[in-house]
């Protein structure tokens, strides 16, 4: 019932207007586009001077992830900053091993905001220039939790601005909150109509079945965007959003509201429960019952496990092979994207190369352009999609 439901920027509001935190506002600067949650509540999504929030799963096991994002960036002309001065969100260590604790959580999140609050001073610019955009989606559903938490616990707040105090990470001796919290794949929903207009190979043909990650919207649910014109609003409307736009057919399965099989806990614990589920309740069903070409999600877990997993099922006579990727994959490589160098498919363990058939990309010859491009790299001639110099905005190493 939405009428029970709180609104938890109703309390951030009183609590800045008594004086006790500091709000982050997405601005007009940020070019925000207005889109809705779950009751129909508006949410600004920042399309533009974006602090880009990484993911340690990302950057380690899909580093085709970022690229394909920073890519599509770069080629919508988005300016961002994407620096090393951040952390992990340490929310696998909470969840995972369960010896984290809130008030940890808590001050690793208002470090990272703050930080990208203060990094374009760095280039002259004022506080607030850049918005956080939050890559992995337990980064996203953690911090939605512990922004809550902090809302609701003068206690909390006390502990956390005590630690951020000795950090310098304080505004005007206050904790610094941000109005939004984004994810990614909210960026790339509102973006949908201008990244589909860069399309260049045909994608009609192609049947895709959607993963919805539970840390994205099962946690604060009320937070996630849902549109009318995705699914009749029915479902979160991030990754289907995207595959409609640029022409997919997406495909209805049984087992869409599953989790992946990661479960934070199990992939350590109990790791070949996880390796079941994975096959068996979501890749089986997507190749079985909707006949899919490829699985479409917009998680770090998610996309580890699905991709990562399908070895056990071959081994025990279940081989239902099905490439798997993020949202902003498929969608820098219907754009023209190259399928080695930037979407980074030869890190997926998962087949690939009858998809990019069906698109009509030769994988063969791009495989032997980023062999290529390898000895190249070699020689020392490396591209870049970003000023490394732009990378480091403090200490060692900077340079104004």
């Amino acid at each position: 019932n939405k009428d029970r439901v709180e609104d938890v920027r109703d309390v951030m509001w009183q609590l800045e207007k008594d004086g006790e935190i500091v709000v982050h506002r997405v601005g007009d600067q940020h070019e925000p586009v207005m889109a809705k949650t779950l009751y129909g509540w508006d949410k600004k999504i920042p399309t533009n001077q974006l602090w880009h929030h990484k993911s340690c799963g990302q950057c380690g096991n899909i580093p085709g992830y970022p690229t394909s994002l920073l890519w599509l960036m770069n080629q919508t002309g988005t300016r961002y900053l994407d620096e090393t001065d951040q952390t992990s969100c340490t929310a696998w260590n909470y969840h995972g091993s369960g010896i984290g604790n809130i008030v940890s959580l808590a001050a690793v999140f208002l470090r990272n905001f703050h930080q990208a609050y203060v990094s374009a001073q760095a280039e002259g610019l004022d506080p607030g220039h850049y918005y956080p955009l939050v890559h992995c989606g337990t980064s996203f559903g953690n911090y939605k939790e512990i922004r809550h938490f902090l809302m609701h616990s003068a206690e909390l707040r006390e502990q956390v601005r005590k630690i951020l105090a000795k950090l310098d990470r304080l505004v005007d001796g206050k904790l610094l909150i941000p109005e939004e919290i984004v994810h990614y794949s909210e960026w790339l929903h509102v973006m949908r109509g201008r990244i589909a207009e860069m399309q260049q190979i045909d994608a009609s043909s192609l049947r895709v079945t959607i993963h919805p990650a539970c840390h994205v919207y099962k946690m604060v649910p009320e937070d996630v965007i849902y549109d009318d014109d995705v699914l009749d609003g029915n479902r979160v409307a991030v990754s289907t959003g995207i595959m409609q736009e640029m022409g997919t057919q997406v495909i209805d399965y049984s087992t869409w509201y599953d989790c992946c099989g990661f479960g934070f806990r199990h992939i350590i614990s109990e790791r070949e429960f996880t390796r079941s589920f994975a096959i068996d309740r979501k890749i089986k069903v997507a190749v079985e019952e909707a006949q899919a070409d490829v699985m479409v999600g917009h998680d770090t877990g998610c996309i580890t496990t699905l991709d990562k997993n399908q070895w056990i099922g071959k081994a025990v006579g279940k081989d239902f092979a099905l490439p798997v990727m993020a949202d902003c994959q498929i969608a820098a490589l219907l754009c023209g994207a190259h399928p080695y160098k930037i979407v980074q498919l030869h890190w997926h363990a998962s087949p690939f190369e009858g998809l990019l058939e069906k698109l009509g990309i030769d994988w063969q010859a791009a495989k032997a352009e980023f062999e290529g491009y390898l000895d190249q790299v070699a020689e020392g001639k490396i591209e870049t999609l970003y000023d490394p110099k732009r990378a480091i905005t403090s200490g060692e190493g900077y340079q104004r």
